[in-house]
């Protein structure tokens, strides 16, 4: 990826060639990143750096920008044109996510093959025109639903998106203590732990969080992805081999407020076939299949849906309850192989067409399954941070069910805690779980609403609360 991203800033003149060549040797025998090292020759700023890796993807000015034929973009604004009945070339635009100048030669392309027609007009200009379907366009509209029915914004080409990937990558970002220690800030950690979870996070490597059920590695994991900073540029498609390939999922995808009109008065100031989103953060457990991590093929609709991990580029993917899968271990691995090693991924559409796409996020395992009966050291190999996260030390429980009190509204009671550590955990030899605080104040506030009466944090009822909660083995 650095010599992509090396070969983009010498076609932008951003850097020479020569200057790329001695940050890639300094690279090598110093290591980090290429901003980074070509910084440290003083070639670029990093205001120059950040300007080049956090960019608006431009509004095209012509169809050829697009990287769309005139053919293509006609056949789905011809779909879009069988939906939304009368329209103006501004209702549209704004459904392909395309400037309304650009639909210009699109629309009298259709008119021309009698499949649209104008219905009304308040002045002599073509703004104002109102088109609509003919009986020859809807037919035809039908036929290209028989074999496509998507009718979503236009689509970006997959050169555009691996370019975007690249200039986004997780790799590039900058997280500093003070970013990680405010997205732990709501959680009881260590100083030990916090201090072995930040240069993992920031490193963008693969991490492997252990250690037994309860204690908090998915919500350590989700914290993570709070720390990342900026946001991302995803496209609501791409366009591969002639195949339309969803890629923006609002499950998966939160978009941001979008970027102000050009102040210069200008239409589009950013190309609307992209969102902008927080970078994303995919969660996926029990249920992962290796179906989930390849093209998902509709037959009906007759497009594709982006697997989890291309949803996931530019962020987080947490591969949660690892070794619960509904694949082993090894098919996983087997299957990311290639793409932890090279930060690149391979699909397939049912063409028979395979093409390459960037695998850059930040990937976290979490499982409370011991790792040597899991995985095996090839896979341990890859994974450069293994990071144990432990029963909570007697402090850090009373610190946590002090907090877990505070956000229901109870008053935490210091003597009924001590009798809780002392009867329950030191009699019984019972270790201390993160989870413990919030589950038994759980159970205070439903035998409060059950029996109509105010949740108070007593040794009697911290005493039922633990009869009905932990089993006897």
């Amino acid at each position: 990826m650095s010599k992509l991203l090396g070969e983009k800033m010498v076609a932008e003149q951003a850097v020479s060639r020569q200057q790329l060549r001695e940050a890639l040797t300094r690279q090598r025998l110093h290591g980090g990143r290429l901003g980074e090292n070509l910084v440290a020759l003083g070639y670029l700023s990093r205001d120059q750096l950040g300007s080049f890796f956090h960019r608006t993807p431009p509004a095209p000015a012509s169809l050829a920008d697009t990287g769309l034929n005139l053919e293509f973009v006609a056949d789905l604004a011809l779909k879009h044109s069988l939906h939304i009945g009368e329209f103006r070339l501004a209702d549209l635009a704004a459904r392909l996510g395309l400037p309304a100048t650009l639909l210009d030669e699109v629309i009298e392309l259709l008119r021309r093959e009698k499949l649209v027609e104008v219905r009304s007009a308040s002045q002599f200009v073509k703004s104002s025109f109102r088109f609509i379907i003919t009986e020859t366009g809807k037919v035809r509209a039908g036929e290209l639903l028989d074999l496509c029915q998507y009718t979503g914004p236009a689509p970006v080409t997959l050169d555009a998106y691996r370019e975007m990937v690249e200039c986004q990558s997780i790799r590039n970002i900058q997280i500093d203590e003070a970013a990680v220690r405010q997205a732990f800030s709501k959680i009881v950690l260590s100083e030990q732990l916090i201090q072995r979870l930040g240069p993992a996070v920031s490193s963008g490597a693969p991490i492997f969080i252990y250690g037994p059920a309860g204690n908090g590695k998915t919500t350590i994991a989700e914290a993570i992805g709070n720390a990342l900073p900026e946001t991302v540029y995803v496209p609501h498609a791409i366009l591969v081999g002639g195949q339309i390939v969803g890629v923006f999922d609002p499950v998966n995808h939160t978009p941001v407020e979008a970027p102000a009109p050009d102040a210069a008065g200008g239409e589009e100031d950013y190309d609307r076939r992209w969102v902008k989103v927080h970078r994303p953060v995919v969660i996926t457990g029990g249920e992962l299949t290796m179906r989930m991590l390849d093209l998902e093929f509709n037959p009906i609709a007759r497009f594709y849906e982006a697997p989890l991990q291309m949803k996931a580029n530019n962020g987080l993917f947490i591969v949660d309850d690892f070794g619960r899968q509904q694949i082993s271990p090894q098919q996983l691995l087997n299957r990311w192989i290639v793409n932890l090693d090279r930060q690149i991924d391979f699909l397939s559409l049912h063409t028979g067409m395979k093409f390459e796409i960037p695998f850059d996020q930040l990937v976290i395992f979490a499982t409370n399954l011991e790792p040597r009966t899991l995985v095996d050291e090839a896979f341990l190999r890859r994974m450069r941070y293994k990071i144990k996260i432990d029963h909570p030390s007697e402090d850090e429980f009373r610190r946590i069910f002090q907090q877990v009190c505070t956000m229901n509204g109870l008053d935490f009671n210091s003597r009924a805690c001590d009798d809780l550590i002392e009867r329950w955990y030191r009699r019984l030899g019972m270790p201390f779980n993160a989870c413990h605080p919030r589950d038994l104040v759980g159970h205070l506030l439903d035998r409060a609403h059950y029996s109509g009466q105010p949740a108070e944090l007593t040794r009697e009822a911290l005493d039922r609360a633990c009869e009905n909660y932990f089993v006897e083995m």
